[in-house]
């Protein structure tokens, strides 16, 4: 068999359905385990990247090969896939990293779960300050005057309760330290403010104490934090991350994955660095892939049209 006939079966069967059923069989075969396993290092192996790599270029030969009888929005399929699949394997180079970082403390090694080691990504990382956003909280607030039981008031934070000539507002409820802060007004103006706690920036003289006698916990309504990324002691770029609206930055996606306090009380965010050069061929991919769907089924029930 001369070397020309050779490559000539080896592309046909490349372009062939067998070949197509074969290397589908093969990406389940691995895919399947690793969804139930978790994995995810066999998507990233060269075996199953080898596998999409040849179902792409299978799809490739059998479109070309059949160019001429295959529909247009078959067409657009196929190229929605090979898109797809194109992606995947971009993907495949980039990295999820993870770090949990403290308040103003800078951050310069990242944990790669592809490498399952330490790494430095070429810059530094700071959480700037960790923000919490809460329902109104309800509260109930005992009055002393002169060391007295003058009153007990429920209300919620951001309410106010009058205390003749003053009225009270409840700003802000800490719910580590469980220490309250109140301002107080005496005629629609600002005299000072106080915490629960005993500090006060009220006028000498004042006749009232106030004390936190309960609380319900709220519920939380967004969290996120705001980061800086460091290049010795220069700030390269700031921003603010969530769960589900990360900070970007040089191709990298920061997500705010959890905050939390350690034994101490001290809180600390989770950050999640990744990168994904495959995700815009990716998302393309499926935009191709439905604009075939539909024009699939236009086809199918809308054959009247001459454009098809």
């Amino acid at each position: 068999m001369s070397v020309v006939t050779a490559v000539r079966k080896t592309v046909d069967y490349l372009a062939s359905t067998e070949c197509a059923v074969v290397l589908f069989l093969g990406i389940a075969a691995v895919a399947i385990p690793g969804t139930f396993t978790r994995k995810s290092g066999l998507y990233t192996s060269p075996f199953f990247l080898a596998l999409l790599g040849l179902f792409a270029l299978n799809l490739v030969l059998c479109t070309a090969k059949r160019f001429r009888t295959i529909s247009r929005p078959v067409l657009i399929l196929h190229g929605g896939v090979v898109l797809t699949l194109v992606g995947c394997i971009a993907t495949a180079t980039g990295f999820v990293a993870t770090v949990n970082v403290y308040e103003n403390i800078v951050a310069d090694r990242f944990f790669r779960w592809d490498r399952e080691q330490d790494a430095d990504l070429g810059f530094a990382l700071v959480v700037k300050k960790i923000n919490m956003e809460f329902t109104p909280t309800p509260i109930r607030v005992g009055v002393l005057k002169d060391g007295r039981k003058e009153g007990l008031h429920q209300l919620k934070t951001g309410e106010s309760f009058e205390l003749p000539p003053y009225r009270v507002t409840a700003d802000s409820l800490d719910l580590q330290s469980e220490v309250l802060q109140l301002t107080i007004y005496e005629q629609g103006r600002r005299i000072g403010s106080c915490l629960t706690s005993g500090t006060s920036e009220l006028p000498t003289g004042f006749p009232y104490e106030f004390k936190l006698v309960a609380f319900q916990n709220p519920r939380l309504l967004r969290q996120w934090v705001d980061l800086a990324l460091l290049n010795g002691n220069n700030v390269i770029a700031e921003g603010i991350s969530e769960v589900n609206n990360p900070f970007q930055w040089g191709g990298l996606y920061f997500y705010n994955t959890q905050v939390n306090r350690d034994q101490a009380g001290k809180s600390y965010a989770g950050i999640q660095i990744v990168r994904d050069p495959g995700r815009p061929v990716v998302f393309s991919g499926f935009a191709v892939m439905g604009l075939g769907a539909l024009l699939s089924y236009k086809r199918r029930f809308f054959r009247k049209g001459k454009w098809i």
